[in-house]
């Protein structure tokens, strides 16, 4: 008899995104020796045991959506090549800018390339099972386990497992406080600001690229120090750099107001996430600009009165959270999608800080990764989303599209524009 699980309410709101993105998380990761390969398929195998989600297949039957838990070979979740050094990077793209679709019996995905005594690894999942909060935390506790597993012979069995629910968001709120979240019914996605990113129209030849630039590490100081002279945080900094470069980039008028959606992390909110299974606690919180401003250090203002008006906000990110799902509860899934689209604005300019990859927590057989990066989904034109992510310092920007060549050209001269205006911002620093 086949075993089911629910489909939770960010799994059909990421299922919903498919007309906007190809709902993949991306990761990549360099070691300096060759990992254990027996290792590494055992530990995933044993993870995909405790966690379900990532080997089944998502079912919209358009009344009540669910997922059936398949049976799989761990060889066909992980592939591993030995390749040469001058074909890694045409691989690792390839890899990464593929699609895993809902309906397919795994929903993870790694490759494996094996180089000059270095290894790759890259790792692709549906944004439905989780997000990159919970992916970084995945990441973790994987080379942990491979770790214990290698070292010391410890079966790979320390998973988190339990509820994918929405509600754990309230679990660890007052009652007072847990009964005003829960009747948050306000949308507050609607904004209606149709400033978007100077993409081309869509064509049938278009294609999924991942642009990506780094920040050097010897800027990371620079950023932080002189944000904190202006009151402003490293996220507050990278977005004030992200309005500045969008303005030139786009040709926006100086004197209007434009919002990027920024992604915020629901588990500040939770004490602990150790009962709760891997999933999606991401909401979103529309950082305005009321005008270009002066300079870049005015737009930075903007951005921090912009922030700390949400930040001072107790309910923060989970406004709209009722809504959805009584939605969700009242209509078969078909209606209940039609419906939400009406209500949802989906962000034409967005941007996830998904934050630091700790690199000794990433660290196989005492080897900590060289380089990494960790990227959101692949946006389907008008809309954009800028990841962020950092390793010993160093920030990793990227952009995943699906576009063309003159759309990598202007992603491109989007990152020169950023690097510029973060140059510009600690300037007083050097």
């Amino acid at each position: 008899m086949e075993r089911r699980l629910k489909a939770e309410l960010w799994d059909k709101m990421h299922y919903l995104f498919r007309d906007y993105n190809d709902r993949m998380v991306h990761v990549e990761l360099h070691y300096d020796f060759e990992i254990n390969i027996d290792a590494f398929k055992t530990v995933l195998a044993c993870f995909f045991e405790k966690a379900p989600v990532f080997h089944s297949s998502f079912t919209d039957n358009h009344v009540s959506p669910y997922w059936t838990v398949k049976d799989y070979n761990i060889d066909e979740v992980v592939d591993v090549k030995n390749v040469d050094d001058e074909d890694v990077d045409r691989l690792v793209d390839a890899f990464l800018c593929q699609c895993i679709p809902p309906e397919n019996d795994i929903q993870m995905k790694a490759l494996i390339l094996l180089h000059s005594g270095k290894t790759t690894v890259c790792i692709i999942e549906n944004h439905m099972c989780m997000d990159g909060g919970d992916f970084k935390s995945f990441l973790k506790v994987f080379c942990k386990n491979y770790n214990d597993y290698v070292e010391n012979g410890v079966s790979p069995l320390d998973l988190r497992t339990g509820t994918r629910s929405y509600k754990s968001v309230y679990k660890d709120l007052s009652k007072t406080d847990r009964k005003a979240a829960e009747n948050l019914y306000k949308n507050v996605t609607a904004k209606g600001d149709k400033h978007a990113f100077p993409l081309t129209e869509s064509e049938p030849d278009d294609y999924s690229f991942i642009a990506r630039r780094t920040i050097g590490a010897e800027k990371f100081p620079l950023i932080k120090s002189a944000g904190k002279k202006r009151g402003a945080t490293i996220n507050d900094m990278l977005t004030a750099a992200y309005f500045y470069s969008l303005y030139e980039l786009a040709g926006f008028d100086k004197s209007e107001s434009v919002t990027i959606s920024c992604a915020i992390d629901l588990r500040r909110h939770m004490k602990d996430v150790s009962d709760t299974g891997y999933t999606n606690q991401t909401s979103w919180m529309q950082c305005s600009v009321p005008e270009l401003g002066r300079d870049i250090f005015e737009t930075l203002q903007y951005v921090v009165r912009s922030s700390a008006k949400f930040k001072k906000d107790k309910y923060m990110g989970l406004y709209g959270l009722p809504l959805l799902s009584l939605g969700y509860r009242i209509m078969p899934h078909a209606a209940s999608e039609e419906i939400i689209k009406i209500g949802y604005s989906n962000p034409l300019i967005a941007m996830s800080n998904i934050g630091i990859l700790e690199v000794d927590k990433l660290a196989l057989e005492g080897h900590e990764p060289t380089d990494g990066f960790m990227s959101g989904a692949v946006k389907y034109k008008p809309f954009a989303l800028l990841s962020a992510t950092s390793m010993r310092n160093a920030i990793t920007l990227s952009m995943c599209v699906r576009g063309n060549d003159r759309d990598k050209a202007t992603v491109n001269r989007f990152f020169d524009l950023m690097e510029k205006n973060i140059d510009v911002l600690t300037a007083d620093e050097k």
